[in-house]
């Protein structure tokens, strides 16, 4: 799953895959930037292909590593490099503040730990798909209006059609540990929020992502043992990560300096169509025409679910900051 790029202050706003509104004076889309808006665009359709992209690489890494083996590497070379860039302060936080980052490491770890241990059991595609529903129940539930009964209904449809009438087609233990991961991922935006709150820039984020390699750990080496020391196995596990969390979060800060949430939020509920497309062109995942119509519903369902959260936004004169999704999803 992409983490987000920025932990945001306010929960005020919950929509899937959405980060923090521009600064005052940047450019939106519609405005007189709107032509300045396509470089913006292009990173962050940049930034989810390599999130799917390196979601793959981890899928055809599995077999030597194991998954949770491969969850351990991407958290800790995603660990140390956070460490370097933000050089978070450790001193003068309160234990308030430490039981939240440390709540948000370990929602962290389950969110990554169950989404690899769906897609090493189901396609890539139908993983993100479900997984995208914790996000977007969260932006539903948080929401209270009627119309989002018709996002609900359109994302319920989405899943029905993914399972066939009752998931035939798909390994049910991939199915529930995609669930649990959507579960973990609404989780982890709460949290996300609250680390924001008490930390600054992100920092919490960096701190979180150790307190996730930690946790992490133990069961990657009981799963894979001395397989995470094998040179070959470490550079498919780095280049998960810089693929996966370190890129992505590169080129997601450069384009929300001049993104606006909206913008960024629609091209990020994208991610279930990246997925299908990486799990295809790098796994030889193919969907059939049922699977691709899900897939499609949901999409829209996460489109509509923004779109909603934007306009009562702006509709209440309200400058709000609506929350990230660790990107995309965990891949």
């Amino acid at each position: 799953m992409n983490t987000p790029s920025a932990v945001p202050s306010s929960p005020a706003s919950v929509a899937p895959a959405m980060a923090p509104a521009p600064a005052p004076g940047v450019p939106t889309a519609g405005g007189p930037g709107r032509r300045g808006a396509l470089g913006p665009v292009g990173l962050v359709l940049a930034g989810g292909i390599s999130v799917q992209f390196g979601g793959a690489l981890a899928v055809s890494l599995m077999p030597r590593a194991g998954a949770l083996g491969v969850v351990t590497l991407r958290l800790l070379v995603a660990a140390v490099v956070l460490l370097a860039v933000c050089r978070p302060r450790v001193r003068g936080h309160s234990r308030a503040d430490w039981g939240t980052v440390v709540v948000f490491g370990l929602t962290m770890a389950a969110m990554n730990g169950l989404f690899y241990q769906a897609v090493d059991r189901i396609p890539l595609g139908p993983a993100v798909t479900l997984e995208v529903l914790g996000p977007l129940a969260l932006s539903v539930l948080a929401s209270r209006r009627a119309v989002n009964l018709v996002w609900a209904g359109l994302a319920l449809g989405g899943v029905f059609l993914l399972g066939g009438g009752g998931f035939s087609s798909l390994d049910p233990a991939g199915v529930a540990f995609a669930l649990g991961a959507g579960a973990m991922w609404a989780a982890y935006i709460v949290f996300s929020a609250r680390t924001g709150r008490r930390f600054p820039q992100a920092d919490g984020l960096a701190l979180a992502m150790v307190v996730a390699a930690v946790a992490f750990l133990p069961l990657g080496i009981a799963e894979s043992g001395s397989k995470l020391l094998v040179p070959t196995t470490v550079a498919l596990g780095a280049a998960v990560a810089v693929l996966s969390s370190v890129l992505p979060y590169t080129l997601e800060l450069l384009a929300l300096r001049r993104l606006p949430a909206s913008t960024f939020a629609i091209l990020m509920s994208l991610e279930p169509a990246v997925a299908a497309t990486a799990g295809f062109l790098v796994l030889g995942q193919a969907l059939s025409v049922t699977q691709a119509l899900a897939i499609a519903l949901v999409i829209a369902a996460s489109m509509g679910a923004v779109r909603t959260q934007v306009g009562r936004g702006r509709a209440k004169g309200l400058e709000r900051e609506p929350l990230p999704a660790a990107g995309g999803s965990a891949g």
